[in-house]
């Protein structure tokens, strides 16, 4: 599964034992993500939701070829709890601005499935989480215009924002406040940041 996984630039990053199955958490493998992604059909094609449709067709290639199930936490509503699925791994947890972190991706952690596996097979270790020996939490304050902080997220100040001038920084290079922690720095390219924040900006103007 593994050696399938990363062939596509995807990894595990979590487990969860459900009524006696055990469910892998399946995301990007950091930049290598991006440059397998990119030569993909689904992100030539020019039709929506590329992302979604090449998650969807490996997973399920490789459910078929490790006699397992994929999930996914697009498709809804109803939606798999995969918010819970991720901080029961023992790998994620809430940060201090409530979004997810993990353990060695910070706040660039996404899931693009899982994949579900009959019997309670093995864990990955549970981490340490990162927050509570980050002594500067600069995430706190890294919002250029405080529309996401650790008491409140301004959806509509932060579209704004990406609206503006000074707001071209979090559409190229993703945000600020995720670009803030010191976990994962490296584990996305901008131009990932860039697509995913365009598409997020784009869907509130609908």
């Amino acid at each position: 599964m593994k050696n399938r996984l990363h062939a596509a630039g995807l990894r595990i990053l979590g487990a969860v034992h459900k009524a006696g199955s055990t469910i892998y958490l399946v995301g990007p493998d950091g930049p290598a993500f991006w440059n397998i992604f990119c030569a993909s059909p689904e992100f030539r094609d020019g039709r929506p939701d590329p992302i979604d449709r090449y998650s969807t067709r490996i997973l399920n290639d490789i459910a078929i070829a490790t006699d397992s199930e994929a999930l996914f936490p697009f498709g809804g509503p109803p939606y798999l709890p995969f918010f819970q699925w991720a901080v029961n791994s023992g790998r994620c947890f809430k940060s201090p601005i409530h979004l997810l972190i993990h353990s060695e991706l910070g706040l660039f952690a996404s899931f693009r499935g899982a994949l579900k596996c009959d019997g309670t097979l093995l864990l990955p270790a549970p981490a340490a989480r990162p927050c509570e020996s980050c002594l500067e939490k600069p995430c706190l304050g890294a919002c250029p215009v405080q529309a996401l902080t650790k008491s409140n997220y301004d959806v509509a100040a932060c579209h704004v924002f990406l609206d503006s001038e000074p707001g071209a920084a979090c559409m190229t290079r993703g945000c600020a406040v995720r670009r803030a922690c010191p976990i994962g720095q490296n584990e996305r390219l901008a131009a990932q940041s860039a697509f995913h924040m365009k598409s997020f900006h784009k869907g509130a103007a609908k």
